[in-house]
């Protein structure tokens, strides 16, 4: 690896005109505060024909976590050759270039483009390259022989094929990333003006992408506060809505139970075969069925009180399946349990848990009217995870895959008198129970599976 060169300041008239070609690219690197068109900007104007510089640009930008330089971006004389927007007078220093998305896009796109971006080098490899350049931050000019005797790194043997210089991107003493430019179609060296340039140039363009990323990162932040604040605004009118119905539901219960006992007792009195027994019946049904869903609506609204204590999960699961036996008949649905061995104990409240397994395995019935097969099985989830997995399996033809997603959501359901909430509610109780149900289709069927922690072995 030779030595940084040092560099010389390039006699008076190159200096002129090199500085005001500097005030351009001052200007240009500070007319934009987004990262992908500055980034587009620089390694354009290195390359553009009206600079005169070189040939071909490479950016790579440090990965703190991943300790890597990741290629971003290589531009070519081929796709700078387009040009660049002259803003204002050329001859003036207040002037700047500009770039069409076109030009960027097609940059994006380049083949080159892709092969820099593809390119990783480890940033502790040992590399002597870039060593010198990300961890002492001095330019270096070097012959691509040297590098193609390095046995730590093969970008350049993949990218480079001539003498090439790579430049430091420093912000607040920090390296952030890397240029790297050669001239791989004339093989032309790179002169001391040159790599002067190029040093100057890239001590505004490490601030310029350090402010860049600032600014995105203050961006992303503010948007994510006000995500969060519109979420809790909404948050706060689905409270005062759900507190609303709660207590309209509440104050529904009993009206519902006067309405409801008079249709019994016409029921009773009323002739089975008349016109008038059948509007007393369908009464008498449709109020037990919104009693149903106020009682579901409160138990959601309701702040759950866990009674936690140690119980067997077999226990629920069979007085679960005990509780179903009449609604599997009804719909012809064939049942078989698969138990390993256990224990199966664990801390938690019975009767809510109950609530789980009656709510999946009556839905089953449901998605099996017509008969099917129901199976349900108790397991560990893994020999290194102390988690029972309880699956309820139906051949109930799956759930669509548009719905499957929003299953769990409060209110959403595919039932024509359902209220949304049974699902709900069971994966609230998992959750409360430090566990979780998931749901897939599998087969003929959907799958359920209640993943529960089990109590430690005393």
């Amino acid at each position: 690896m030779t030595a940084s060169p040092i560099l010389q300041q390039p006699a008076i008239d190159s200096r002129l005109s090199g500085q005001a070609l500097l005030y351009q690219f001052s200007n240009t690197m500070f007319s934009t505060i987004r990262l992908n068109k500055l980034t587009h900007l620089i390694l354009t104007a290195l390359t553009a024909p009206s600079s005169k510089l070189f040939e071909r640009s490479i950016l790579f930008l440090c990965n703190d976590k991943s300790e890597v330089l990741q290629g971003m971006l290589g531009v070519t004389r081929q796709t700078s050759s387009e040009g660049l927007l002259i803003i204002g007078d050329q001859n003036a220093l207040g002037s700047r270039w500009d770039i069409s998305e076109e030009l960027v896009a097609k940059q994006r796109s380049d083949e080159f483009s892709a092969l820099v971006r593809r390119s990783r080098i480890e940033i502790n490899s040992g590399c002597p390259l870039v060593r010198q350049v990300v961890t002492e931050r001095t330019l270096s000019h070097i012959e691509c022989s040297i590098c193609n005797n390095c046995k730590t790194c093969c970008f350049i043997r993949q990218i480079c094929c001539n003498s090439f210089a790579a430049v430091p991107l420093t912000a607040r003493d920090k390296t952030i990333g890397m240029i790297v430019v050669d001239n791989p179609e004339s093989g032309r060296p790179i002169t001391q003006d040159e790599l002067y340039f190029l040093q100057l140039l890239a001590n505004q363009a490490g601030m310029a992408i350090e402010n860049s990323i600032l600014y995105n990162k203050v961006e992303d932040a503010n948007t994510n506060l006000r995500e969060a604040r519109e979420r809790l605004l909404h948050g706060e009118k689905l409270a005062a809505i759900g507190e609303m119905a709660a207590n309209l539901a509440h104050e529904l219960k009993n009206p519902l139970i006067t309405i409801g006992g008079f249709a019994g007792r016409l029921l009773k009195s009323l002739p089975e075969e008349t016109r008038e027994h059948h509007y007393a019946d369908t009464i008498a049904a449709e109020v037990k069925r919104l009693d149903r869903m106020i009682a579901d609506i409160l138990g959601f609204s309701r702040k759950p009180t866990i009674c936690f204590s140690k119980c067997d999960l077999t226990e629920v699961v069979q007085s679960s399946i005990a509780c179903c036996t009449t609604a599997l008949e009804d719909s012809g649905v064939t049942l078989t349990t698969s138990i390993a061995d256990g224990p199966w104990l664990l801390h938690g409240d019975a009767y809510q848990l109950k609530q789980v397994f009656l709510n999946l395995i009556l839905n089953a019935c449901d998605a099996m009217s017509g008969g099917g097969q129901l199976s349900i099985s108790i397991r560990k989830s893994s020999p290194k995870d102390n988690s029972a997995i309880v699956e309820i399996k139906d051949t109930g033809k799956g759930i669509p895959k548009d719905v499957l997603p929003r299953i769990f959501s409060p209110f959403f359901t595919t039932k024509q008198h359902g209220t949304g909430l049974g699902l709900a509610i069971a994966n609230r109780i998992a959750i409360n129970h430090y566990g979780s149900i998931e749901a897939e289709n599998c087969e003929d069927g959907a799958s359920f599976k209640v993943r529960l922690p089990l109590a430690a072995l005393d």
